[in-house]
């Protein structure tokens, strides 16, 4: 029994509604990591997972991973662009082509991030992306993540300060009309932040806070209203102070917010991605790219991100001031990073790749390699490269949009 994808005969792919196995895997994923096993899958999802031991039910064999690590699908909440394409950079394909180019980097669901832009900008990238939204042939995508443009124009970092308004919950409804927002990023301490959190909760979209100059006290009051997590643990957002621990010092003292951490060693330095694993741990830690329109392309490379011009010098993206402007980062390259810098387990550390973003967003079905989820797969070589990936069971092709 087949089917042939949409997307037209240039795009047509035969699936096998079938089932089938993924065999001699090194299976790692949240609690459960197996040497030799074998995963089943039906109708694009996990159907059962078989020990080296056991016998394997009598399926054809869809992919052989010769020992390879199998690791869920990588889910990246945070990412601009990549590979010269940005969601706000006016293109109809814009979000296609980031889609079809994370699948590179292991990522199998992504939230399409947002900048500091004028409404009519962002409302022109929400409808851009409608038509990847209603047919996803590669990464998945439950809706966009918007950072900015409520936000602490001290710590603006490289969003652009020109286009940063008061908190406006009345715009979040008007864009959520097009499509899904699953995440806002946000300054509490902004005249209306707090009331933003509150009606941002009850809309059911997920709050964080960034680029803010919020204290303690503040975020604590941020956290009452409901907001649930940091935005780029350490970068634009108060330190750590032995009188006033600030937003770093809530990352570190909280049991329950979630937060993200760009572990590319330059926006986070390798002591502090150290440090934040002793004292927040990986049941709370979220690796993101935050990747912007140059990550992918070569040394040198210039770009731009919200109107403003970066340049690419050693593996670092920045603005002509030096300020550090996203990343050019891969979820594959931070999840090599962190183990290197870790003496945790991967069967540990791999909660940050996709569980934890996945429980706190509330994607179902998401996140594990486990009977019932969804056959989102990425297999990595010794040194963390990719090798292939599966979405919904389906093997994609890997490769970046010229």
């Amino acid at each position: 029994k087949v089917f042939v994808a949409k997307g037209g005969l240039d795009e047509a792919r035969i699936v096998l509604m079938s089932a089938s196995l993924i065999t001699n895997v090194h299976l790692i994923s949240p609690g459960c990591e197996m040497n030799g096993a074998a995963i089943a899958i039906a109708d694009g999802k996990v159907e059962a997972i078989f020990g080296v031991t056991e016998a394997w039910p009598n399926y054809p064999i869809l992919f052989d991973a010769a020992g390879a690590r199998v690791v869920p699908g990588f889910i990246d909440i945070h990412t601009h662009g990549v590979a010269g394409r940005d969601v706000c950079d006016g293109r109809p394909e814009a979000v296609r082509d980031i889609a079809k180019a994370k699948l590179a980097e292991g990522v199998t669901t992504f939230l399409p991030t947002t900048l500091t832009l004028p409404e009519e900008n962002l409302m022109k990238a929400f409808e851009d992306a409608a038509a990847y939204f209603a047919q996803q042939d590669f990464a998945k995508t439950p809706g966009f993540h918007i950072e900015g443009p409520f936000i602490n124009p001290n710590y603006a970092g490289a969003q652009n300060p020109k286009h940063i308004r008061p908190p406006n919950f009345p715009e979040i409804e008007r864009l959520a009309a097009i499509l899904p927002i699953q995440l806002v990023s946000l300054a509490p301490e902004m005249l209306g932040g707090q009331e933003l959190i509150r009606l941002l909760c009850r809309r059911g979209i997920t709050p964080s806070l960034a680029h803010t100059g919020a204290t303690y006290e503040q975020f604590l009051e941020a956290k009452q209203a409901g907001a649930k997590h940091l935005t780029h643990f350490c970068n634009q957002m108060t330190g750590l102070h032995h009188r006033e621990i600030g937003l770093v010092g809530a990352g570190f003292l909280d049991e329950e917010i979630m937060v993200e951490i760009i572990c590319d060693k330059i926006h986070v330095c390798p002591e502090m991605i150290r440090l934040a694993l002793r004292g927040i741990g990986p049941e709370r830690l979220m690796l993101i790219t935050d990747s912007m329109a140059a990550s992918g392309l070569v040394d040198n490379a210039t770009s731009s991100l919200g109107g403003l011009e970066v340049f690419v010098r050693d593996g670092a993206a920045r603005l002509a001031s030096g300020v550090l402007a996203g990343s050019v980062l891969k979820m594959n390259e931070a999840f090599r990073n962190l183990a290197a810098l870790s003496e945790l387990p991967l069967v540990d550390l791999v909660r940050t790749t996709a569980w934890n973003q996945a429980k706190s967003l509330g994607l179902p079905q998401l996140g594990k390699i486990a009977p019932g989820y969804w056959a989102d797969l990425a297999v990595l070589e010794e040194d963390f490269s990719v090798r292939s990936v599966f979405v919904n069971g389906i093997q994609q092709a890997i490769s970046v949009p010229q």
